[in-house]
């Protein structure tokens, strides 16, 4: 059980602190409510951007790596398609140092041209190196295009194009800021060695005069379900053909993503998993195969992802992979199978919450769900879940209509690519 106590400020600011006595460090963690989901389709890859511009100093911090090193600890963040999260380790004793970094920052970023375009080439070139020049580096930006027609999913955190980070103003990114960083907009989870009270009072002392924005009013367009089997090719120098097949599943809200979870587990999690020892260890079809979740807050995807073996071709293996599909459909899970699984996400879940930093980038994701005790909660949901509720929701997931299949293949030398 972890415990927590929860506060908010005036100004919105949440705050949960968690006191861990058998660490010497503290974790300092803060959440934004804003990601890639919020941008406008015509400016995309601002949340991304905006978090390396977090870095580039701010009103009284010139560099934050700087008094965080010399405080004996480390910091970094993420940006995904729902949130932005700054995180950062260090001694308990130095925890007012992460305070006030993290309090200036979100009162008074530095808003400099050459910081802008310093980043700006920094995110571009990451661009180009995860996406353009790495093999099968824009597979998602055909997956999230071909299952999302209105949802902002429809573009990965990176960005549709590297031109929308090109073009971003000066007042772009002041316009972003100014909506999405304040304190109302943000959780801030405090897990280590500290004194509750005492670190709510240091709280108060560098965030409680940290004007409160506009609450940001999102209304997202919601995906319609899918109407029928939508198929794309794509040709690229790759090494190998590779396979991917996305279906829509539920929010990471909803009870059915643990589900659906659970049944990416029986399929693709370990040796011991469905495709891995069918296709891989018996069969050999596949080099490689995948499978999970995304857990994204809106309904998500579920992917399955393989490569097929030298003598295998794409349509041979997608076959396999739909009569295991069927399999789930039909038939129950044994409870033993079910029961083994449980077991280890218990203990995966259990073990990562042996970490301070872990502890409080779960609680903060929580309260953003609604509820930082669902922490606490998470086994008992896997535990709950029952070989039919397996079995409906693999008949649910796993129809054609459902389901976006990308055949990713090798270039043909003169053959355009075919999309």
């Amino acid at each position: 059980m972890i415990e927590y106590s929860r506060f908010e400020l005036e100004n919105g600011l949440r705050l949960i602190i968690h006191q861990d006595e058998s660490t010497p460090m503290a974790a300092i963690n803060v959440l934004y409510n804003v990601g890639a989901r919020d941008e406008s389709p015509d400016k995309t890859g601002l949340a991304h951007l905006f978090e390396h511009l977090m870095f580039g100093g701010s009103a009284n911090i010139p560099d934050f790596d700087d008094p965080i090193q010399r405080a004996g600890g480390e910091n970094n963040a993420f940006t995904n398609n729902d949130i932005t999260n700054f995180y950062n380790i260090v001694p308990a004793q130095n925890l007012e140092v992460a305070l006030w970094l993290e309090s200036d920052r979100m009162l008074s970023l530095n808003f400099d041209e050459q910081i802008l375009e310093v980043q700006r080439k920094v995110v571009i070139e990451e661009f180009k190196e995860s996406c353009l020049n790495q093999p099968y580096g824009d597979v998602w930006h055909h997956i999230a295009d071909m299952a999302y027609t209105v949802h902002p999913y429809k573009w990965p955190t990176i960005g549709k194009v590297p031109k929308h980070v090109e073009d971003a103003t000066m007042d772009d990114v002041k316009a972003f800021y100014q909506k999405f960083y304040n304190p109302n907009n943000a959780i801030l989870t405090i897990s280590g060695k500290v004194d509750i009270e005492k670190t709510r009072e240091l709280v108060e002392k560098w965030f409680g005069d940290i004007p409160a924005g506009e609450n940001p009013k999102r209304d997202l367009p919601q995906e319609p379900p899918q109407k029928k089997l939508l198929q794309r090719i794509n040709q690229a120098k790759v090494p190998v053909d590779a396979l991917y097949l996305a279906f829509h599943s539920p929010g990471r809200s909803e009870f059915d993503f643990y589900i659906s979870d659970i049944l990416s587990d029986i399929l693709g999690n370990g040796s011991s998993a469905r495709l891995y020892r069918k296709l891989l260890k018996e069969q050999q079809v596949v080099t490689q195969i995948d499978c999970y979740v995304t857990g994204s807050l809106d309904p998500g995807l579920f992917i399955i992802e393989a490569r097929p073996a030298e003598g295998y071709t794409l349509e041979d293996i997608e076959k396999l992979i739909w009569s295991e599909l069927k399999n789930l459909k039909e038939n129950l899970v044994s409870e033993r199978e079910l029961q083994k699984l449980k077991n280890k996400i218990e203990s995966t879940l259990l073990f990562s919450e042996m970490s301070v930093l872990n502890k409080a980038m779960n609680l903060a994701f929580f309260e953003l769900l609604g509820d930082a005790g669902i922490i606490n909660e998470e086994a008992n949901f896997y535990h709950r879940i029952s070989t039919e509720e397996v079995r409906e929701m693999a008949r649910k997931i796993f129809t054609p209509e459902n389901c976006c299949e990308l055949y990713y293949k090798v270039e043909a030398k003169d053959t355009e690519a075919a999309i």
